[in-house]
């Protein structure tokens, strides 16, 4: 055969592509047949050409050559946590994501820990400052990678309050900075948006917003910061993935080109981190072998999006304790696309893809106009003391509830094709729906919510 096969044929354009299909159609409208409308306004065409793209493409700054492979794990009782740590390790994991809700002794945590090897990221619901020091000195003296993912406003949005106060949380997040510029110190929470349901542009928009607020705090020259300081700010954005699954791909790369352009405003660091982890707002109680699949997905669109750390949800996280069957699953359904499925082996596959393309770019400029609007509305942080950014959410959320309630939204043994048989009630180790605890605080928080909560208490209900 020729290796120049292709030069045989004739090349085909844009408009002799739709010129067969309305043919084809014979005589339906081709924009109301084939064009369909996602939640983010973006009109979807039934195919993409390079006539699109007269320009060329351009390329996504900051895209990782390779992934790691996360597991969370709590730190309830420290030696327990290091065992879970180095087991997860010699099994496959690459990089740890440790939560905590209180102090804890790095060094009993961290017992014969692989430092040349792993990753380390924390996500902690406190904020103290000698906490922090002690962290970041040991951490400094092993040469460890570490991403401490202090996020105070993601803390407001999320709870409703400052870990301390607004003067008081600004103080310890300088001082770091005057002592610690070149830490993966900031971070930001945008899987909040997402699981409270945020649509695609919201999200990429409030991360942009979000993050502006912090940069035009460490960035003031009255702060009188070396050069090099500000220049050398890493950033970690954390994303969870949704199952439209083309989007989410073009959604982590938009972020790094709308990253990129604000990071340039700054004169900083082009390139930002991101850990992707999937959704909880699409999984279910009832037929939770199918959250394998969903979070499977989801994966996959955060490895081809160009995520550099995935961390997986187990299937049963919605409704069981933490546990090794549910955590060894998740990992090994990372090491399978990666070792198995070959994810690994090429970098950036998504690039000159005129679909992915085409998204990334319309998803880019509707959430940097979005972005606009909310900078000119006094910032991300006077709209939600506002309610501005929580009124937008819920709304969003409420098309895509209307949706689920409707059937036209499905979810594989809840609203469709459910199994009547299906019980739950005797297997709940923790609560899987919102809580609703009166506490005071400064402003609405942003509430994380499932889409088949409601369908799952009603049947929880009538169990026998």
């Amino acid at each position: 055969m020729s290796k120049f096969l292709f030069e045989d044929f004739d090349e085909v354009s844009a408009r002799q592509w739709k010129q067969q299909i309305q043919y084809d159609l014979k005589g339906a409208d081709y924009n109301e047949t084939l064009v369909w409308q996602s939640p983010e306004g973006i009109n979807v065409k039934p195919f993409y050409h390079e006539d699109d793209f007269k320009e060329g493409f351009q390329p996504v700054p900051g895209q990782p050559k390779s992934w790691k492979i996360a597991q969370e794990i709590f730190i309830d009782d420290e030696k327990i946590a290091n065992h879970i740590a180095l087991d997860a390790l010699k099994r496959g994991a690459e990089a740890i994501v440790f939560t905590a809700a209180e102090d804890f002794d790095p060094k009993t945590v961290f017992k014969d820990f692989p430092f040349e090897q792993a990753s380390i990221y924390f996500k902690l619901s406190f904020l103290s400052e000698a906490f922090y020091v002690k962290l970041i000195k040991f951490f400094s003296e092993k040469k460890a990678t570490v991403f401490y993912n202090i996020d105070l406003i993601g803390n407001l949005a999320r709870t409703g309050n400052w870990f301390h106060n607004l003067k008081r949380d600004h103080e310890i997040l300088d001082s770091f900075f005057e002592k610690n510029s070149s830490q993966n110190l900031l971070s930001i929470d945008a899987s909040l948006y997402q699981n409270a349901g945020a649509n695609n542009v919201q999200q990429l928009a409030y991360a942009m917003a979000h993050v502006n607020e912090y940069l035009n705090h460490v960035c003031q020259p009255e702060r009188s910061r070396r050069p090099a300081e500000v220049k050398n700010l890493h950033v970690t954005f954390k994303l969870s993935t949704g199952p439209n699954y083309f989007f989410e791909i073009a959604k982590i790369r938009a972020l790094r080109k709308l990253y990129a352009t604000l990071a340039n405003e700054y004169g900083i660091n082009e390139t930002c981190h991101i850990i992707a982890t999937p959704s909880k707002r699409n999984k279910t109680l009832y037929d939770y072998n199918v959250n394998l699949l969903r979070s499977t997905t989801e994966c996959m669109s955060a490895i081809l999006g160009g995520a550099d750390t995935v961390c997986n949800l187990p299937y049963d996280a919605l409704y069981h304790k933490s546990n090794e069957f549910g955590e060894r699953i998740s990992r090994n359904q990372l090491l399978i696309l990666k070792h198995e499925s070959y994810f690994d082996t090429v970098s950036n596959p998504a690039d000159g893809t005129y679909y992915i393309e085409s998204l990334t770019d319309e998803l880019s400029e509707k959430a940097l106009q979005l972005f606009k609007e909310i900078e000119k509305g006094g910032g991300f942080l006077q709209q939600l003391k506002e309610g501005t950014i929580q009124k937008k959410i819920k709304e969003s959320a409420e098309k895509e509830q209307q949706l689920f309630d409707s059937g036209e939204l499905k979810l594989l043994g809840t609203n469709y094709h459910p199994n009547k048989s299906d019980r739950m009630k005797n297997d709940l180790e923790l609560f899987p729906f919102v809580k609703h605890n009166p506490v005071k605080t400064l402003i609405p928080p942003i509430v994380e919510r499932r889409l088949s909560e409601i369908t799952e208490q009603e049947r929880l209900k009538l169990e026998s």
